[in-house]
């Protein structure tokens, strides 16, 4: 492994450290784990998206034949930056192997779960242009029955043309599919797999704290959102290239939000900075997507 010299703002990560990074944000990424990946212009691209599959119809031995054709439509990919910055401490830096060390092992679940949360519920202020996201799917309670809410999303998602591949249940939705209960109060889901949950009507399923969001409480309260289940082949995200990795010690860093804001001063405190980025895009036919909730309890 080359050197950390000091005097460059750029590490020169080894090719297989970056595409170790690169691969474990997409394995933390429940997203990432369904949809499916393609390669990103840094200027965008346009998606055909078939609306309408094209028919087939019978014909007599010297019939003419058919013309059918489909449906298509256009979405736009747009890349977007996203960036996270980890203080180390210098320690770190005479060590090369124990720095590559710490950032395959901070950075990657950072953006993960900033890009997972984004296509769940959206940015969390403002928007993205060009980047879709699933905070108004329709909505199936998982309440009153686990197993009928499941159905219940497996027949909306059916009756607009796709079929249920996918879902992503926060660890609170975790607790409600193993808790449900059928009348002989044995559990409904009793197949679990090594990762603590079934395959839910043969969908695959994952376990992700991304997809959790808090309801609020009263007579116009919203409820909790544990989850999320869809039809993952309507749904696409782009890459342009691999991380990019920068470090600076003497930058000043603002970190916490509101009242608990405080700075950090690198060169004062023996420490130093990685910053990653990474261009990435997200596009989906929405309707072929469903939330799951629970009633929000204070």
């Amino acid at each position: 492994m080359a050197g950390i010299p000091t005097n460059r703002t750029n590490i020169g990560l080894p090719n297989s450290v970056s595409s170790e990074i690169l691969a474990k944000t997409q394995e933390q990424s429940a997203v990432m784990r369904l949809a499916r990946q393609i390669t990103l212009p840094g200027n965008g691209a346009q998606i055909p998206v078939i609306t309408a599959d094209p028919e087939a119809a019978w014909v007599s031995e010297t019939g003419v034949k058919p013309v059918s054709n489909p449906g298509l439509d256009k979405k736009v990919m747009q890349a977007h930056k996203l960036a996270v910055l980890v203080p180390f401490s210098n320690e770190f830096r005479r060590d090369a192997a124990a720095l590559y060390d710490a950032i395959v092992e901070r950075l990657p679940l950072a953006l993960a779960k900033k890009f997972d949360e984004t296509v769940f519920f959206g940015p969390a202020s403002g928007s993205l242009a060009n980047f879709d996201n699933l905070a108004s799917a329709t909505a199936q309670s998982l309440q009153s029955s686990v197993y009928g809410g499941f159905v219940a999303a497996d027949t909306d998602i059916a009756e607009q043309g796709g079929i249920m591949n996918g879902i992503v249940l926060a660890p609170q939705g975790k607790g409600i599919v193993l808790g449900a209960l059928d009348g002989q109060n044995r559990p409904i889901f009793n197949d679990v797999a090594s990762d603590g949950v079934p395959r839910i009507l043969g969908a695959q399923t994952l376990v992700n704290a991304a997809a959790y969001k808090a309801g609020t409480s009263g007579t116009s309260g919203t409820p909790d959102v544990v989850g999320f289940a869809g039809d993952w082949s309507k749904a696409l995200y782009g890459v342009v290239e691999g991380l990019k990795i920068d470090y600076s010690s003497d930058a000043t860093l603002v970190a916490g939000s509101g009242t608990g804001t405080y700075t950090i001063n690198l060169f004062q405190q023996n420490m130093f900075a990685v910053r990653a980025e990474i261009e990435v895009g997200f596009v989906a036919q929405t309707a072929y997507f469903n939330k799951l909730t629970r009633t929000h309890s204070a």
